[in-house]
C-alpha cells in the first residue's frame, strides 16, 4: 500500500484522495471530540484513548513497517513535544467549556495559520477565490465566538476562559498540522511514521490520566472508561491518520482547511449525542464555516 500511496503523490487521483481522506478526518474527528468531552472527565478520556492506540500502534512500529531513518528521531521529538501541549490545552478548555463552544473554535482558528505555515515551508500558493473561503471561514468562527459571549448561559463563568484555551488551541492545531505534514513527507514510508507517532505520543497522557483518577474522590469505573478508550483510540487511527496521509498526498493547507467542515458534524452531535443546546443561529454559523471550508477546496 505504501508504494501506492507514493505514487499517487502530485497526481490528480491524489488529489481527490487527499480531499477524501481529508472529509474522513472531518468526521472522525468530531466523533473523537465528542468522546473526549463526554459523561467521563476529558482528561481520563484522553489518556485511555492514548494508552489505547499507544498499544495497537507498538506491534506494528516495531514488526511491521520499515524502522525509522535516523534523522527521524529529532522530528518525532519535535511531534511528541508539540502534541503533548495541545492535548493539555484541548483538555483544559473542554474542562472550562461545552463542546459546541470550544469545538468549534479550536478546530476553526487553526486553518488560518496552517495555510500560512505551508506557504513558508512548502512553498504553497492559494488563489483569491481559496482566500475568500478562509475569509468566510473565520468569519463564521469570530461570528461564533460572539454570539457565545453574547448569549450563551451554560458556564458563564468560565466562557471566556473557555474561548481564550480555544483560540490557543487552535493554533497549536495548525502548528501539529504543519509539523506532521513535514514529518510524514521526511520517511520514506508514510505509514513508518504513522506507527512511531502514535505509539510515542503515547507516553505522557495515560500517565497524567492515572494520577488524575487517582486523586478523585469519586473514582469511575475503569472498565468503561478503557472501552471508551480503545473505540477512541481506534477512531483517532482514521481521524489523524487520514489527514497526515493527505498532507503527504496533496497540499497541506487544502487538507487542513477541508478538515474543519468537521464543526457541522461536531454541531450535530453536540445536539443529536451530548443533549447540548444549539440553536439556529449556532448552526449556522458552523456552517458558515464549513462552507469556508468548501470554497477553499472549490478555488482551488
Amino acid at each position: 500500500m505504501s508504494a501506492w500511496l507514493i505514487s499517487l503523490e502530485g497526481t490528480e487521483a491524489g488529489h481527490t484522495l487527499a480531499m477524501v481522506l481529508a472529509l474522513l478526518a472531518a468526521f472522525l474527528h468530531a466523533v473523537f471530540g465528542a468522546l473526549q468531552k463526554g459523561r467521563h472527565d476529558p482528561w481520563l478520556t484522553r489518556g485511555a484513548i492514548d494508552a489505547s492506540y499507544g498499544l495497537i500502534a507498538a506491534p506494528f512500529a516495531f514488526f511491521v513497517v520499515p524502522w525509522p531513518e535516523p534523522h527521524m528521531w529529532a522530528i518525532f521529538f519535535g511531534a511528541f513535544v508539540i502534541h503533548v501541549a495541545y492535548k493539555m490545552l484541548q483538555a483544559q478548555a473542554y474542562t472550562k467549556g461545552a463542546y459546541t463552544v470550544v469545538y468549534p473554535v479550536v478546530r476553526g482558528t487553526g486553518p488560518l495559520f496552517a495555510v500560512i505555515g505551508a506557504h513558508f515551508l512548502f512553498d504553497e500558493v492559494f488563489t483569491l477565490t481559496q482566500w475568500l473561503g478562509i475569509a468566510v471561514l473565520l468569519a463564521g468562527i469570530f461570528g461564533l465566538a460572539v454570539y457565545n459571549l453574547i448569549y450563551l448561559q451554560a458556564a458563564r463563568d468560565t466562557l471566556h476562559v473557555a474561548l481564550a484555551l480555544a483560540v490557543v488551541t487552535g493554533l497549536f492545531v495548525s502548528l501539529y498540522t504543519t509539523y506532521d505534514a513535514y514529518g510524514i513527507r521526511s520517511t520514506a514510508d508514510p505509514f513508518t511514521f504513522l506507527a512511531w507517532f502514535f505509539m510515542i505520543d503515547a507516553l505522557v497522557m495515560p500517565v497524567i490520566a492515572a494520577l488524575r483518577w487517582r486523586n478523585m474522590t469519586i473514582r469511575p469505573a475503569v472498565a468503561p472508561l478503557m472501552l471508551r478508550g480503545v473505540i477512541g483510540g481506534i477512531i483517532a487511527f482514521g481521524s489523524f491518520g487520514s489527514v497526515m496521509l493527505a498532507t503527504r498526498l496533496d497540499k497541506v493547507g487544502e487538507a487542513a482547511v477541508l478538515r474543519e467542515t468537521s464543526t457541522v458534524f461536531a454541531a450535530l452531535i453536540g445536539w443529536i449525542v451530548l443533549k447540548e443546546t444549539v440553536g439556529p443561529r449556532r448552526i449556522a454559523l458552523m456552517t458558515l464555516i464549513a462552507l469556508g471550508a468548501v470554497i477553499v477546496e472549490m478555488g482551488g
